[in-house]
């Protein structure tokens, strides 16, 4: 028997970065830093920890999930309606990082929170090179 409802989709935005996944992992878990490419928050990298990301449009209710420094960050992702997780992998390439994000969860009337989700990871990837490029 194959339940339908229960399918859901997933974001998967991925990139080859120059840096190294040290420099790229102090992008994704320092608040100040996560402000600049993504959101305000109030995040610390413990598994456990909720806290939330702020934008003009509202806030996203968030738990992290898993922490493996420099390797793997998760975290679930909640807002209007949707309630996804996000996991970033980075793995260390000749050249720097690759970057993988994937953020599944998405149901299939979530047609506008899939979409939005895809356009604005896109944004928030290149906005995460332009901090990479300036932080030390």
């Amino acid at each position: 028997m194959n339940d339908k409802s229960t399918d859901t989709l997933s974001v998967v935005t991925e990139r080859d970065i120059s840096h190294p996944p040290e420099k790229i992992w102090r992008a994704l878990t320092q608040p100040h830093l996560i402000a600049e490419w993504l959101m305000k928050n109030d995040f610390s990298p413990v598994v456990g920890r909720r806290f939330d990301l702020r934008a003009d449009w509202g806030t996203v209710d968030c738990e992290v999930l898993a922490v493996e420094p420099n390797k793997t960050l998760s975290y679930t992702w909640a807002a209007h309606g949707l309630e996804s997780v996000v996991t970033w992998t980075l793995t260390p390439t000749s050249k720097g990082t690759h970057l993988r994000m994937e953020q599944t969860g998405f149901r299939p009337d979530q047609k506008q929170a899939y979409q939005g989700a895809k356009a604005g990871w896109q944004q928030f990837f290149t906005s995460l090179e332009q901090v990479l490029t300036r932080a030390d």
